[in-house]
């Protein structure tokens, strides 16, 4: 298993497998997803080689954006946790040599220290 396999089991919110068909048709060949997490309509994938924010747009939700970031190309990241009065937690991505992050606000918290681990595990291992 890849870098991620320790974190499957209790952190991801997404059954793995059932993304992995679903993903197939825009996966690279041999590419395999190791951990998801859902949050209200949007997704977060980690596969063996990038990460992909899907974010499900409209009423319907069936306009859909998948935006893909390999690991490689995030040059830091930060986490922001929920607190008393503001709810929602944050995750801010820098890529490349860009000067404002890709945010993005994670509904909940119970993910987020496994989607910190992840992080840290396959950007640092890029390195």
């Amino acid at each position: 298993m890849g870098l991620l396999s320790g974190l499957i089991g209790n952190a991801s919110s997404v059954d793995v497998e059932e993304i992995q068909r679903k993903l197939a048709p825009i996966l690279a060949p041999d590419e395999r997803v190791e951990l998801a997490f859902q949050f209200v309509r949007d997704q977060f994938v980690f596969t063996d080689r990038r990460l992909m924010l899907i974010d499900k747009q409209g009423l319907t939700g069936r306009k859909v954006e998948y935006l893909s970031i390999p690991y490689k190309s995030i040059t830091r990241f930060a986490v922001e946790t929920a607190g008393h009065f503001d709810l929602d937690a944050e995750l801010k991505l820098w890529v490349g040599s860009e000067a404002l992050p890709i945010v993005k606000e994670l509904r909940g918290s119970e993910n987020v220290t496994a989607i910190q681990q992840a992080l840290a595990a396959t950007v640092l291992a890029a390195h």
